[in-house]
């Protein structure tokens, strides 16, 4: 005869497994009604041992998805869809969006619900200001992040951090600009602003210093920008140039499609067209869709990635932290724009 369980008994009324627990240990949470009608079942269904010991395996766990810019792209909430998925079905933990602003402001804290016990564990995406960075690090919960700042090291982090590989892929990238010819080329990407940006740009310089041929400062654009200023910034930039370089490799397919965008307005500033490549694969972008040699993340796999180490970090929080580099797949185009 097959055991009934307290799995079977809650799909049979439509409630958790944690309500039946509650019910068979008379623990707070469960109307008296709803009680009678969980132990009424469990008779009808031969449940042979109505009370559990002990409600560790049995307790739905909860993780924050420490996330800033709520409107964020589909880059983001593939990634975000993907571990919540994950979460929910494999383990059956929750995902609690938990946001905080994009730029920290004097007087701000935390949300309580990261120090109260609410949550058991959580993952920090899309967080790139280094005094927020430096507020979530120092919860004492178990915590993966994605990518971070370039001001705070690996080391200090008090977490699991996993890095979308920028040197050796951008190496490659701007490699594949060169084999084409092209010699003047520029940079576009606020290099401050995370790490994985500080790592491309590396990338970039190294190959060009490795080909003989000097990184131009003048033809690069890496100081600071405000996210929701990018398109007034490069617009600026690129009509401040007196004489435009043959080829731009960006740090994202998001910059590159405010490239497009721009020199789309500006067609008589390149009359032979221009090469511009990016970085994450993004289809969000339908002006550059398709056309640009770039770094193919793929955004589902890394959210089931960042979920399963999560979990491991959470049933070992005294493991040594760990430091990911995720290679993604590099797509070669034409990327001749025009």
């Amino acid at each position: 005869m097959t055991r009934i369980t307290m799995q079977d008994i809650a799909n049979a009324l439509g409630i958790s497994r944690v309500t039946v627990w509650k019910a068979f240990n008379n623990q707070p949470g469960v109307s008296l009604s709803l009680r009678e009608n969980i132990l009424k079942k469990a008779a009808e269904m031969g449940y042979a041992k109505p009370i559990e010991s002990t409600p560790a395996d049995h307790t739905d766990k909860t993780v924050s998805l420490i996330v800033s810019r709520p409107d964020s792209s589909t880059f983001w909430t593939n990634i975000i869809h993907r571990m919540a998925q994950e979460l929910s079905c494999c383990y059956r933990i929750n995902l609690l969006y938990t946001y905080v602003p994009s730029v920290y402001t004097d007087g701000f804290t935390l949300p309580e619900i990261l120090t109260n016990g609410t949550v058991q564990g959580a993952v920090i995406l899309n967080v790139y200001d280094e005094k927020l960075v430096s507020l979530i690090n120092s919860l004492s919960l178990p915590k993966v992040f994605l990518d971070t700042v370039p001001q705070i090291s690996a080391r200090s982090l008090t977490g699991d951090l996993f890095l979308l590989e920028g040197q050796e892929t951008m190496y490659q990238i701007t490699s594949s600009v060169i084999s084409r010819g092209f010699k003047r080329i520029g940079f576009i990407g606020d290099i401050h602003y995370a790490r994985t940006n500080a790592d491309r740009y590396e990338g970039f310089c190294r190959c060009m210093k490795d080909h003989g041929l000097t990184p131009d400062p003048s033809l690069c654009l890496t100081h600071s920008i405000p996210i929701f200023s990018y398109h007034q910034e490069l617009s600026r930039f690129l009509s401040s140039l007196q004489k435009l370089p043959d080829a731009f490799v960006c740090v994202s397919d998001y910059v590159a499609h405010f490239l497009q965008l721009y020199f789309a307005e500006h067609r008589d500033l390149i009359p032979g067209g221009i090469l511009i490549t990016g970085y994450d694969g993004s289809s969000e972008y339908s002006n550059v869709q398709n056309l640009l040699t770039t770094a193919n993340v793929k955004t589902g796999l890394l959210g089931k990635r960042l979920s399963t180490q999560i979990v491991y970090r959470m049933e070992h929080p005294d493991a040594p932290y760990e430091l990911t580099y995720i290679n993604p797949q590099i797509i070669y185009r034409d990327s001749k724009l025009f």
